[in-house]
């Protein structure tokens, strides 16, 4: 029988990042049209005068960076276990989606809880490489402790109940602390 479970991480806070949102599109609009304004002066014109042409580059430039960052305020997680393989994505925006890694849980040195007293002892390692693949702070956070090509590594998650249920069996044996 094949153990499968697919998870979604949105924040439950939206308040502040749909604000944000929607300010981003108001910057675009603003710096674009000033992109505009400053541009139709350039050509019609053909008046090539210096801060003309900086005070264009500057928000055409701020209009085109808003505009490939505003994803990044619609920010979610997807894992995914499959027997035993943990697959990390994120996704932006709803629309583009980015793998972070894969890992078989067989092969974890450590996990379990953030709240367990174990946690500390492997963050404060020296060395040590942190992913936080987490969305909201006061959730029930998960880690993972392993060694990968001679680097340690920790990965930080939000998984539910049921999701840990599964790591659980089909972590190595004393691998799960807490």
């Amino acid at each position: 029988m094949d153990h499968f479970r697919e998870e979604i991480v949105v924040r439950r806070n939206r308040g502040l990042q749909s604000a944000l949102y929607a300010l981003c599109w108001l910057g675009i609009v603003f710096f674009g049209f000033v992109a505009l304004i400053y541009l139709q002066g350039t050509v019609m014109q053909l008046n090539f005068n210096i801060p003309g042409i900086v005070i264009l580059l500057v928000s055409g430039g701020a209009a085109v960076l808003l505009y490939l960052r505003k994803d990044n305020l619609r920010l979610e997680y997807e894992y995914t276990f499959t027997n035993g393989e943990l697959d990390f994505a994120m996704v932006l925006g709803n629309r583009r989606r980015k793998e972070l890694g894969s890992m078989r849980v067989r092969n974890v040195e450590a996990c379990g809880l953030v709240a367990h007293p174990s946690f500390q002892r492997y963050i404060t390692m020296p060395g040590i490489r942190k992913n936080n693949w987490f969305l909201n702070r006061g959730a029930n956070l998960f880690y993972f402790y392993f060694v990968k090509d001679g680097s340690k590594r920790l990965i930080v998650i939000e998984p539910s109940q049921e999701m840990v249920a599964l790591i659980k069996s089909y972590a190595a044996h004393n691998a799960f602390q807490g």
